[in-house]
């Protein structure tokens, strides 16, 4: 099957290698793997912001880049809700770009929910081995229904014991624009999560979606712990951790 893979604008600029990680493991799903180049974000931000002019352009951008392919593959839940869901919102008045939209978004997936649930991957390439614990970031929990997909990719690597913290499906106080706007709320959301986190004892944390990785890393390191690990799970599940 031919694979469009979306980076995300976020993964491009901030941790590539999420991006790799992410091809490496459609390649061992048997994908025929294409990265348009020009992709750039999915406009979620000017989306939560009120300014959906420029969502609907970089809507149409994807729309013209990606719609080609039989499956478009995410590793965020947050932007792959952006396209799943809240592109036929944008377009619901207009019926030939709301079919188009709602087409190709039901070929869209975050990246653990395609693995497990579409190319049925059963072994993974890495290799790490010891604790993590795993945060459920909010858009793909909510909007796409990721859970169970990541603990099943996890648990086929025998050297990986996850160890569930508290309120695993809590918000991190990140949420894009959120954290901008809202502060102190979401300091004290990011605290939270950080406790949960060392409570588990484990020395690393695991996520879907960088944004929430970053927010949780920021605070983790400003708290004065430098010692646990934060990874997308792409570079678990891909080896990709170093």
């Amino acid at each position: 099957m031919k694979v469009g893979l979306f980076v995300t604008c976020l993964v491009d600029l901030m941790r590539p290698r999420i991006g790799f990680a992410a091809l490496e493991l459609l390649q061992a799903a048997g994908c025929e793997v294409i990265v348009p180049e020009t992709q750039t974000c999915c406009g979620q931000p000017g989306y939560n912001s009120g300014d959906s002019k420029s969502a609907k352009a970089l809507a149409l951008k994807f729309l013209a880049e990606f719609e080609g392919f039989d499956y478009v593959v995410v590793p965020s839940g947050s932007c792959a809700g952006m396209i799943r869901v809240h592109y036929p919102e944008l377009f619901k008045d207009d019926a030939e770009l709301l079919a188009r939209f709602t087409a190709v978004g039901t070929r869209t997936f975050e990246l653990t929910d395609f693995l497990h649930s579409i190319a049925k991957l059963e072994k993974m390439p890495g290799t790490f081995k010891g604790d993590l614990t795993y945060h459920d970031s909010c858009s793909g929990l909510r909007e796409l229904d990721v859970y169970k997909q990541p603990r099943a990719l996890l648990a086929a690597m025998p050297g990986v014991h996850l160890q569930e913290m508290i309120e695993s499906t809590t918000c991190c106080g990140f949420g894009g624009t959120f954290s901008v706007k809202y502060g102190e709320l979401s300091t004290r959301m990011a605290d939270n999560k950080c406790k949960h986190i060392t409570d588990t004892h484990a020395p690393a944390i695991a996520g879907g979606d960088l944004g929430c990785l970053l927010n949780i890393e920021g605070r983790l390191r400003r708290n004065g712990d430098h010692a646990t690990r934060v990874l997308h799970i792409a570079e678990i599940l891909a080896g990709k951790e170093d």
